[in-house]
């Protein structure tokens, strides 16, 4: 009887967690504070520290649901948080991220940071959570990490999560993607289209989980030419909720 009990209560805290469903409409905007909550999305994603705590009320407010994103792999030198990662748990640079290093994901000190960063998107009202750089081990992060090193930070990541009643997804780690789908309540691809590796995203499509999708543009003077190329891509399966964005992640947007 009792462990009846626990099971159903497990069950009724799961489903609590909040999961966008796979025809939900998106919008990704971490270049600054002022979200323009007028996008018509069913969802945002917008940075943990930065955005206004007046557009995640507004939001909530209008319906839609907020993905707070943040680094679980690098150290940035601009967060409010910086001077709690200790020297010893930094690696190389982030190869065209100035100001970013690759962190020692094995580290305990590490996770306790990441915790609290998990403690404030939740004190932040977010829905949930987009950890980001969680493949740093196939990258020349300079601490050899490894792939079962990756995954025991990610499986580990998105229990803590669940722990705090917080959807979270998979960012790219495009080779995991079999053994971490379980753990994971939706994706979020940089380029796959691109580097035509949209396919790896089977599983998710198979466990009905909603992929949020991206493909960049250098200037928005280019965002026609490469939504056609984009949307009508063979190498775009039609599961995927795509954006065409600019690389600064502006409010700037276009959808297929």
């Amino acid at each position: 009887m009792y462990c009846w009990t626990a099971v159903l209560v497990i069950a009724v805290a799961q489903g609590a967690i909040w999961k966008p469903g796979v025809h939900d409409t998106w919008q990704w905007e971490l270049s600054s504070g002022h979200i323009d909550t007028s996008v018509n999305a069913h969802v945002f994603d917008i940075d943990l520290f930065d955005a206004d705590q007046s557009a995640i009320s507004k939001l909530h407010s209008m319906g839609r649901k907020v993905i707070c994103y943040f680094s679980a792999g690098s150290y940035e030198n601009w967060r409010p948080d910086k001077d709690d990662f200790p020297s010893d748990v930094l690696g190389n640079n982030l190869e065209h991220w100035a100001g970013e290093k690759w962190l020692d994901i094995r580290d305990d000190r590490v996770k306790v940071i990441m915790q609290r960063r998990l403690d404030r998107a939740v004190s932040r009202g977010c829905d949930g959570v987009e950890p980001d750089n969680v493949d740093g081990y196939s990258n020349h992060n300079g601490l050899g990490l490894t792939a079962a090193d990756q995954l025991t930070y990610n499986k580990w990541l998105a229990r803590e999560a669940h722990a705090r009643s917080l959807s979270v997804g998979l960012k790219n780690d495009v080779d995991q993607i079999p053994s971490l789908v379980s753990f994971f309540d939706w994706a979020l691809n940089e380029e796959c289209v691109q580097y035509n590796e949209c396919n790896k995203y089977q599983p998710f499509f198979d466990a009905g989980k909603a992929v949020f999708h991206v493909e960049y543009v250098d200037n928005h003077s280019q965002g026609s030419h490469k939504r056609s190329q984009v949307c009508h891509s063979s190498h775009r399966p039609h599961q995927l909720l795509t954006l065409i964005k600019d690389w600064d992640l502006t409010k700037w947007r276009l959808t297929c």
